[in-house]
């Protein structure tokens, strides 16, 4: 009985840390996590390739020269769900010019994922991992976001939901 207790409460806790919302941390504490995480990875864009709702595969090295949003999501993380609407703003203000979105969901399925952005109207493209995640992209808990600047280096990296639909964001994705 005790071991199926212990079993019980570890899957619990599993599930938890498996879709994060540090939604209690300040900016400045996102900033300091921010900087730890790019101290552990790799700094550039990944050699990364992933497929859209169309089939197509491209990969995120293509996109050197713009600024970067990837952010990794799940249609079975609340917290996911709820930051897509400040993406989706933040995404029809970006010059689209100088700026690519791509949301890479890690959901089992990826029709589950195509019919929730159906169902939601997401005008964001919405993409599949065509390969394993990077190292980069192995992150602890979603939603996790990266930004790249256009040299394809690591700017920052943000550790659970946040409001996206904000001056601080669109002042990096604007003209």
């Amino acid at each position: 009985m005790k071991l199926a207790t212990v079993a019980l409460f570890s899957f619990s806790l599993a599930l938890m840390a498996g879709c994060s919302s540090p939604s209690i941390e300040t900016k400045e504490e996102k900033l300091t996590s921010s900087v730890e995480n790019q101290a552990r990875h790799s700094d550039k864009l990944p050699d990364f390739s992933v497929t859209d709702l169309e089939g197509n595969v491209v990969n995120l090295s293509s996109f050197k020269g713009k600024k970067v949003f990837v952010n990794l999501w799940a249609t079975w993380c609340p917290p996911c769900r709820r930051e897509i609407p400040s993406i989706e703003k933040l995404y029809s203000k970006a010059n689209k010019q100088n700026a690519v979105f791509l949301l890479i969901s890690l959901d089992d399925n990826f029709e589950v994922a195509r019919k929730y952005a159906e169902k939601t109207g997401m005008k964001v493209p919405i993409f599949y991992p065509a390969e394993n995640l990077p190292a980069l992209f192995n992150v602890d808990g979603i939603p996790t976001s990266f930004i790249f600047n256009e040299q394809g280096e690591l700017t920052r990296i943000v550790n659970g939901s946040d409001d996206f639909d904000s001056k601080e964001y669109l002042k990096i994705f604007g003209s």
